[in-house]
């Protein structure tokens, strides 16, 4: 968590970022996420509680100042009226106020069934509203192998492993940078893969990640190497970054024309979920632990349909080639012509 926010919170939330970071696990930056929505939730009240000037500026509100008096006198109608104040002056998206709901209810649970310092959640009623499943952008075969074939340079045995684990494996980008070279494990051609909350997996390398891994092995850096562990290194000799790897994936998109908003690394990783779904029948089960989703109702997104697979369901049906009987031609009501 940055230094920033988490010297403004009040000590309540502070304890309650190291509960999510060190007990649950969480990454920084989705710590980060749950405090910048409790900093918001905590300068509503103050303005709402008339404790500030109700034309103060938000970002100058501080909040250090609210202690556990504070939060036992929150209510369930000011948590909803805080729900409206983000629909309403803020216009969040219901995906934010999604994400702001669920920061409340956490905080305040934690607050009431784990440290016992309140009697009654007022978060307790309040249903985070539904967020619009929009389906995610991925590439397809053909622009995938066009991916593959873009890369060049001093680096290309590395970049197309990266692009090629990406592809195949649908990791994050945090569990990419992260792969050290024992977590090849070559006597059964799998990756062990640290994801989410320190999770564990371990996922299968096809043909092809084990050749573009034996291609970047063999020219691997052996001096000047500081992070020997690190699977993949820069030219510095360090574990590669988060930064250097976006740079080189939006490199290569934009070489083959794919570029601006939604071209990302995230973006590879949506293709190898969908190339898997729609080309292997991949089993939904089996595609949530390969890419180590906890819910498996964030595998089904994958599940959508092209309009390509629905016109080939709909001719698929044995009815599609029965085509209605031709009327029987009827008699000419003037009868049949006379020979003259």
């Amino acid at each position: 968590m940055s230094f920033s926010i988490k010297d403004e919170m009040p000590q309540l939330a502070q304890q309650y970022a190291m509960y999510l970071r060190n007990v649950r696990g969480l990454s920084p930056k989705t710590v980060d996420e749950y405090c910048l929505d409790l900093r918001t939730f905590f300068r509503f009240l103050k303005i709402n509680r008339g404790l500030v000037a109700a034309d103060a500026p938000q970002d100058e509100i501080t909040v250090r100042d609210l202690d556990l008096e504070s939060l036992r006198a929150v209510s369930s109608y000011e948590i909803f009226e805080f729900m409206n104040f983000i629909a309403d002056e803020r216009n969040n998206i219901s995906s934010t106020r999604q994400r702001k709901a669920t920061s409340l209810k956490s905080f305040f649970h934690y607050l009431t069934a784990h440290e016992k310092l309140l009697d009654e959640d007022p978060t307790e009623n309040l249903t985070p509203p539904k967020k619009a499943k929009a389906l995610p952008h991925f590439l397809s075969l053909e622009q995938s192998i066009e991916l593959l074939n873009a890369v060049d340079g001093p680096d290309a045995q590395r970049d197309r492993c990266i692009l090629t684990l990406f592809l195949n494996c649908g990791m994050r980008l945090s569990e990419l940078v992260g792969i050290d070279l024992n977590d090849v494990i070559r006597n059964n051609n799998t990756l062990r893969i640290l994801g989410k909350g320190n999770k564990e997996r371990i996922v299968y390398l096809n043909q092809a990640c084990l050749d573009s891994i034996a291609a970047y092995l063999a020219v691997r850096p052996k001096d000047g190497v500081i992070d020997r562990n690190a699977l993949f290194l820069s030219n510095r000799g360090k574990r590669i970054s988060p930064k250097t790897v976006q740079h080189l994936v939006k490199k290569y998109l934009e070489k083959i024309g794919l570029s601006g908003p939604g071209y990302s690394v995230h973006k590879l990783r949506h293709t190898a979920a969908t190339l898997m779904y729609r080309y292997g029948n991949v089993d939904i089960r089996v595609l949530q632990d390969i890419l180590g989703h906890a819910n498996l109702g964030t595998t089904e997104i994958y599940t959508h349909t092209s309009s390509t697979q629905m016109e080939s369901a709909i001719n698929a049906n044995p009815l599609s080639k029965v085509t209605p009987s031709q009327e029987k031609k009827k008699p000419d009501p003037s009868g049949p012509a006379e020979d003259s």
